[in-house]
């Protein structure tokens, strides 16, 4: 077990393939939490509650947390790890102390000020929800404050390339959100979910914390404000956090926009984004957690070279994935959300809702991979101007065409916006970092581009027929769950195969570069120092 807990990843490939694994069965247990609340609760006046609260405690994690240690923790980690661990190690506690006391004045502050973020938050809530919301927000506070001390201890992992225990540590959070909703809410109503949510993270924290320690850290009470490390973090701080964090500043537009239309738009929007976000958590944000710390590597030692090869590797294997991701979850869509929420309470009309909004978002599924990995590439490069200053645009674009499409579309008018205006953060990030590394646009990532989307306009195809012979060939129904979800695998399967079988007549060298390497994993016969992909040492 403990070897298991502390075992480094030798390449990008490896660890990015450890994360996704264990990320699907995160999104998995996600996806049986989801169903769960739609099927007690439906698009309903207590599940717009329960994710309206969810919203500001997310921000301020995603901003104070997030930000600062994805972006500034990591990078000063990883190179105290390849010099002396005992620094690296106090670099953690000091960092843990630190913004465990700043975090928790922060938190007081924002449930103290609770009632006017909830304005914010939920302008077309009436007064009784925006009191629920208010309740459950403050309790939901107490869990930032665990997941914060949880981010560090997982960043500290990940410096270390150490991705097992960050990996299921989700998988531990959702259960807690679970047995809260089956066991809690009975007792507690809706605040039973928040208990929940307080439980999964404690959960999040003690399977990294074990992880860690069996890495060799031990926590020292340690509180030097004025550490050279702790001033280079709290200096880079307000650019990088903007920059990651833009993302979640979209979501509180997002929910604030759908307060405003029907019940229920909040609770839809969610699900859509929760089932949007499985295929992009799996690829795109394993990739861009497995590939930071080799980039960061490559940037202080001034590597562009091989800074350039990691970047387009990564680019070249996330596409080769999120490319028929995409096709499959568009073509797929009513299946997948009717198999995830459509459950008792969770009605026809709510399911048809919430797989068009998630058919919009899925079209902007490759950009927010590439978004994911780009932001960090720069900030591997101390730059963090750029992405924040890119991002506010993506994000002005964003809330401009929700406002304009919504009275027309209502929340697929909130999709829309949001797919289009990842899609344009993407080119931009994109193209400056291509200048900036002298990259030449990323030849070789533009050509895979369009062998993967030739082999992808074959696979959507083929998608529909195969839905056609499970429905009638097969008889696979579309009114039980059973015939759904048989439907939706027959044909996904199937075309996936198709995707791989043309990439393999293509001789795609993504593809076959995997294949070889699963090949030497099964023989057991790869050198230890070489990287699965092309001999690039991650």
């Amino acid at each position: 077990m403990r070897q298991a807990l502390s075992r480094s990843a030798r390449t990008v490939t490896s660890a990015a393939f450890l994360v996704a694994f264990f990320s699907i069965l995160s999104r998995i247990v996600g996806l049986i939490r989801d169903r769960i609340l739609a099927g007690e609760f439906g698009a309903s006046d207590e599940l717009d509650i329960y994710f309206a609260a969810f919203r500001l405690p997310d921000l301020f994690y995603a901003l104070i947390v997030v930000g600062a240690l994805s972006a500034s923790f990591i990078p000063l980690f990883t190179k105290e790890y390849a010099k002396h661990k005992q620094k690296a190690w106090d670099l953690t506690s000091n960092t843990l102390t630190i913004l465990t006391v700043i975090f928790s004045g922060l938190l007081v502050v924002v449930a103290i000020m609770a009632p006017v973020f909830v304005d914010v938050i939920a302008p077309g809530f009436d007064v009784e929800k925006q009191l629920a919301v208010i309740e459950l927000l403050r309790l939901m506070l107490v869990a930032q404050l665990i997941l914060g001390a949880s981010m560090v201890i997982g960043s500290a992992l990940q410096g270390a390339k150490v991705f097992l225990p960050y990996a299921i540590a989700p998988i531990f959070y959702n259960l807690g959100i679970i047995l809260g909703s089956i066991f809690l809410v009975p007792i507690f109503g809706l605040n039973g979910l928040a208990f929940g949510v307080i439980g999964g993270a404690f959960f999040h924290l003690m399977i990294q914390l074990i992880g860690l320690y069996a890495v060799g850290y031990r926590y020292r009470l340690l509180f030097r404000f004025r550490d050279a490390s702790l001033r280079y973090i709290a200096g880079h701080l307000p650019p990088r956090v903007m920059g990651l964090a833009i993302g979640q500043v979209n979501l509180l537009a997002m929910t604030a926009i759908a307060s405003t239309l029907t019940v229920g738009a909040v609770t839809m929007l969610q699900f859509a984004y929760n089932i949007f976000f499985f295929p992009l958590g799996v690829i795109g944000v394993s990739y861009a957690i497995a590939a930071f710390p080799s980039l960061c590597e490559k940037a202080g030692k001034r590597d562009t070279a091989d800074f350039r090869d990691i970047l387009s590797l990564t680019m070249r294997q996330m596409l080769l994935f999120m490319v028929p991701a995409t096709i499959l979850f568009y073509g797929l869509r009513m299946q997948i959300v009717r198999v995830a929420v459509g459950a008792g309470a969770y009605d026809w009309a709510e399911t048809i809702q919430t797989a068009n909004v998630m058919g919009w978002l899925v079209m902007g599924l490759i950009a927010h991979g590439l978004i994911f990995l780009l932001v960090r590439a720069f900030f591997a490069k101390n730059d963090s101007m750029t992405p924040f200053i890119v991002g506010l645009m993506s994000t002005t674009i964003f809330i401009a065409s929700a406002l304009l499409l919504t009275p027309h579309y209502q929340i697929q008018g909130i999709a829309i916006a949001y797919s289009g205006s990842a899609v344009l953060q993407a080119i931009a990030l994109f193209a400056l970092l291509s200048s900036r590394i002298k990259a030449d646009g990323f030849s070789d990532v533009l050509n895979a581009l369009i062998k993967f989307s030739i082999a992808g306009i074959v696979t959507a195809g083929s998608l529909q027929g195969f839905k056609t012979i499970a429905t009638e060939t097969l008889g696979f129904t579309l009114n039980t769950f059973w015939g759904v979800f048989g439907q939706g695998l027959f044909a996904g399967s199937l075309a996936f195969i198709v995707y791989i079988a043309l990439l393999y007549v293509l001789r795609a060298e993504e593809l076959l570069s995997i294949l070889v390497g699963l090949e030497r994993r099964v023989r057991k016969k790869a050198k230890p120092e070489e990287a699965i992909l092309s001999g690039v040492d991650a």
